[in-house]
């Protein structure tokens, strides 16, 4: 078996401490001081907390170094909500007229992983963690097979502040069942090659994500 190299394993705790609330928003993150608690050198470090940056789970500010990104403001969750209201049904609008079985059943084995996480995903790690990437792969797989690099590089453009959506949201409930219901509707619409639907559905999905979150953190 490969060894996994450190960044990546740095890369996997950090992430799990953000998901277990060890390192709380807003929170700095001092690579001197992570490098003795991990016992590692800075140099993996800096790639993981790197890679989180890009994520948007990590911010980093000149002279201030990394930190923890803080919880979305009302205003954020309102204009990330918007902007994903023009894109991600216009995306799958073009993914339900370029479906494959094969496509079609990678969005199925996510929608069955975000249902097994259940009620779970408020109060376990794991089916957090769970609910956290089987939602961020329905929606990038989606992406993926729609075909259109401008609308792709749209999405990507949100994607990190959407994975700090889902991570944040975690202060209330992630709600999982109820986006796995969501999620097999806009499957149904792909599967049956209807864009119309297929759209409609993915923006009654991610009004309702945003009308949750705002309901926990109004």
């Amino acid at each position: 078996m490969a060894k996994v190299p450190l960044a990546d394993r740095m890369y996997e705790v950090l992430l799990t401490q953000l998901m277990d609330g060890t390192r709380k928003p807003g929170e700095p993150l001092n690579i001197g001081a992570i490098s003795r608690e991990l016992e590692v050198s800075q140099t993996p470090l800096r790639e993981a907390l790197a890679r989180l940056e890009h994520s948007g789970l990590v911010q980093r500010e000149a002279l201030r170094g990394y930190f923890v990104a803080p919880v979305f403001t009302k205003r954020e969750m309102t204009k990330l909500a918007a902007a994903r209201e023009l894109i991600e049904p216009a995306i799958a609008a073009e993914s339900a007229l370029r479906r494959t079985p094969e496509f079609l059943a990678e969005l199925a084995v996510t929608i069955d992983e975000l249902a097994g996480s259940g009620a779970s995903a408020d109060t376990d790690s794991d089916a957090f963690r769970l609910y956290w990437s089987s939602d961020a792969r329905f929606h990038s797989l989606i992406a993926a097979q729609a075909d259109n690099p401008f609308l792709e590089s749209a999405f990507h453009a949100l994607s990190g502040h959407v994975q700090r959506f889902r991570l944040f949201m975690k202060a209330g409930h992630a709600h999982a069942g109820q986006a796995a219901d969501e999620h097999q509707r806009i499957l149904d619409a792909l599967a049956a090659g209807d864009p119309v639907v297929a759209a409609r559905e993915m923006l009654s999905h991610v009004k309702a994500a945003s009308e949750r979150a705002l309901a926990e953190h109004g």
